[in-house]
């Protein structure tokens, strides 16, 4: 009996962080002062996907990614540009390869993309919507 209850409590718990996952926001952040005040998903994924490098107040935009490991770095490819972290990758390399682009600064968490974003007014990232301060803005929020 008890170890019945005890499954039950650990698939219990499974489903609650799944749906926690599940229910996770990334929000396209700025720094703070940041002429930029709001993006589409079709313009953030130009910039995270090489097809431009401006943002849309013209400043040359300075993108910095997630770590491959990270799963809001999935959830913000697979969101805002309909596409897999691999498919992603193998674009990159593609472009890198050519010569026509240069992929986005890769950094190793949430937080060190929120201070290379906050000190940097025309750098652009993506974090957890949670983790969102007055350091940076929002300027796109995906579900």
């Amino acid at each position: 009996m008890k170890t019945k209850t005890i499954v039950l409590s650990i698939v219990a718990m499974m489903g609650m962080a799944l749906g926690v996952a599940a229910q996770a926001q990334v929000a396209v952040i700025v720094g703070a002062k940041s002429a930029v005040g709001a993006m589409t998903a079709d313009q953030v994924a130009s910039v995270f996907l090489g097809k431009s490098n401006t943002l849309p107040n013209g400043a040359t935009a300075q993108a910095a990614d997630q770590p491959e490991s990270a799963a809001v770095r999935e959830l913000f490819y697979t969101k805002v540009t309909g596409k897999q972290a691999a498919q992603v990758k193998a674009a990159w390399s593609r472009l890198v390869f050519s010569g026509k682009a240069t992929p986005p600064k890769e950094l190793g968490s949430s937080a060190e993309v929120k201070k290379f974003v906050a000190s940097n007014p025309d750098a652009i990232g993506y974090i957890e919507k949670s983790a969102v301060d007055g350091t940076v803005k929002a300027v796109l929020t995906v579900d």
